[in-house]
């Protein structure tokens, strides 16, 4: 027996296939609201001029181990949300993230979404 070629591709499994991944992504697409960062450049301070009053912002490292620090003192990451809660009762003006050029962005981010979800608003990074 003689066996028969084929000539043609059929495509009708590929369209269909592609019919429904196109269906998928338009259902999919609406629910994909992602919230940005919202980050703001900060002002210049000129490094001559003496400010009378003391600084109220908390300062919190991270090193490249994504260890936490405030004040030189290390913060476990559970303790972190209790510990700036309670910093920003009394330091009003906001937050400073110094974290190390080494230090995973997770960490950061992490300690940025902390600090929002307790009400600090004013949130600056710095590489160190």
């Amino acid at each position: 027996m003689k066996r028969q070629t084929f000539n043609e591709i059929n495509i009708t499994p590929l369209t269909d296939i592609f019919l429904v991944l196109l269906i998928i992504m338009m259902v999919i697409a609406p629910m994909l609201d992602q919230q940005g960062l919202k980050l703001s450049i900060p002002e210049y301070v000129e490094q001559n001029s003496k400010n009378d009053t003391e600084s109220k912002i908390i300062t919190v490292n991270v090193d490249e181990n994504n260890n936490y620090y405030i004040d030189g003192i290390m913060v476990d990451k559970n303790n972190l949300k209790p510990k700036l809660k309670e910093l920003s009762s009394t330091l009003t003006d906001g937050l400073m993230i110094e974290a190390d050029g080494n230090s995973e962005h997770g960490a950061v981010v992490y300690l940025m979404d902390t600090a929002r979800n307790i009400g600090i608003t004013a949130i600056s990074i710095t590489q160190i």
